[in-house]
C-alpha cells in the first residue's frame, strides 16, 4: 500500500470512529438500526454495490443497516416505500437510474423522482454489458446485429426489469441498429444471468457486476459494453460505439436517498458517513472490480444527473412509444 493510500485509509479509519463518538455523546441521532430499502432481489448489481459500503456506513453512524429486499416494478416498490416511508433518519434507499430517471417518464407513479427523496450522496457509476450463451454463434456486435435482422422479433434479451438502465440499453439498442429484439424482464439482474447461463435466454444486457464472474468463468460471452468508453474490469470488450454505433451511451448509476425531508443532522450525517467509505481504497477497489467507478462530491449533484437524464430518456421512450404498463 502507498503512503497516501495509507493515509486515506487512516483518515477514513478516523472519520468514521469520531462520528460514532460524536453520536453516543449527543446520544441523539441515530440510537436504533437504520432500515435501506433495497428494490432488487438479493445477489444482483445493487446488493454488490451496497456490501462493501456496509459495515464503513454501520461503523460512521454508530447502527446497524438492516437490508429491505422490496424487489418489484423496476425497483420502483421500494423507492415508493422510501418517499412515504416516516422523514426520520430511520428509512434509507439505494436507488439506480432507472426507478429515478426512466420509469418516470411512461409509467404513473406514487413518486415524483425531482421531489419526493431527500438527496444523500451519488455512490457510483457503470455500464450494462451486452453479453450471450456461448451457444449464440456471433463473436461481435456485427454478428449479432446480421443475426437480428435476418429474424427480426426473434432474439430475446433479458434484463433486471422492465424500465431498468438494462432495457433502456437494450431499446437504445435496437433503435441506433435498425433491429427488432424482444425483451424479457426479471425481477433483477441475478435471475436474468442464471437463466442465460442455463440457456434459457440467448442474450442479456446486465450490469458488469452481475455478469463479470461468468463471463470470467466462460458461462457467457461479452460482446460489447453500453457506456461511452471501455469498462476498467473488462478492456478487452469494445463499446457498442467502437463497433459502429458513434453516440451510444447508456450507463448506470447509483445512489442513497431518503424521504423528503428528512432531517438536515440526520442527512448530512449519512452524507458524510458515505463520502468516507467511497475514500476508503478498500470500497473503491471493490466497486471497481465490478466495473464501478465512485462518486465524491455534494449531495445535491444527484438532482442535476436526474434532470438530465430525465430528459434524455424521455426522449428516446416518447420516440420508440415505449410501455412500462
Amino acid at each position: 500500500m502507498t503512503p497516501i493510500s495509507r493515509r486515506r485509509l487512516v483518515g477514513a479509519a478516523l472519520a468514521a470512529a469520531a462520528s460514532q463518538a460524536w453520536a453516543q455523546k449527543a446520544g441523539g441521532w441515530p440510537d436504533r438500526p437504520i432500515k435501506l430499502l433495497i428494490g432488487y432481489q438479493t445477489g444482483g448489481a445493487t446488493d454488490g454495490v451496497m456490501r462493501p459500503l456496509e459495515p464503513r456506513l454501520q461503523a460512521a453512524l454508530g447502527q446497524p443497516l438492516i437490508f429491505d429486499y422490496r424487489p418489484g416494478a423496476g425497483a420502483t416498490v421500494a423507492a415508493g416505500l422510501t418517499a412515504k416511508a416516516p422523514a426520520d433518519g430511520y428509512t434509507i434507499h439505494i436507488t439506480d437510474s432507472g426507478p429515478m430517471t426512466i420509469l418516470p417518464n411512461g409509467k404513473q407513479l406514487s413518486y415524483d423522482p425531482t421531489s419526493a427523496f431527500t438527496p444523500l450522496g451519488m455512490i457510483c457509476e457503470g455500464c450494462s454489458v451486452i453479453a450471450v450463451h456461448p451457444s449464440v454463434p456471433a463473436k461481435n456486435l456485427a454478428d449479432l446485429v446480421k443475426m437480428a435482422k435476418a429474424r427480426p422479433g426473434s432474439l430475446t434479451y433479458g434484463t433486471s426489469g422492465i424500465g431498468g438502465s438494462a432495457h433502456l440499453s437494450g431499446e437504445l439498442f435496437q433503435a441506433m441498429t435498425g433491429t427488432e429484439l424482444v425483451h424479457v424482464p426479471y425481477k433483477g439482474g441475478s435471475p436474468a444471468a442464471v437463466d442465460l447461463v442455463g440457456g434459457q435466454i440467448p442474450m442479456l444486457f446486465a450490469s458488469t457486476g452481475t455478469a463479470l464472474p461468468f463471463i470470467q468463468s466462460g458461462k457467457m460471452r461479452a460482446l460489447a459494453v453500453t457506456s461511452a468508453s471501455r469498462s476498467s474490469v473488462l478492456p478487452e470488450v469494445p463499446t457498442v460505439a467502437e463497433q459502429g454505433y458513434p453516440g451510444y451511451d447508456a450507463t448506470v448509476w447509483f445512489a442513497l436517498v431518503g424521504p423528503a425531508r428528512m432531517p438536515a443532522d440526520a442527512s448530512s450525517r449519512v452524507h458524510r458517513a458515505l463520502q468516507g467509505a467511497l475514500a476508503d481504497p478498500a470500497v473503491e477497489q471493490a466497486l471497481r472490480r465490478q466495473g464501478y467507478e465512485p462518486i465524491l462530491g455534494p449531495a445535491d449533484v444527484m438532482q442535476a444527473r436526474v434532470r438530465t437524464d430525465l430528459a434524455k430518456w424521455g426522449k428516446l421512450i416518447r420516440e420508440r412509444k415505449i410501455s412500462f404498463e
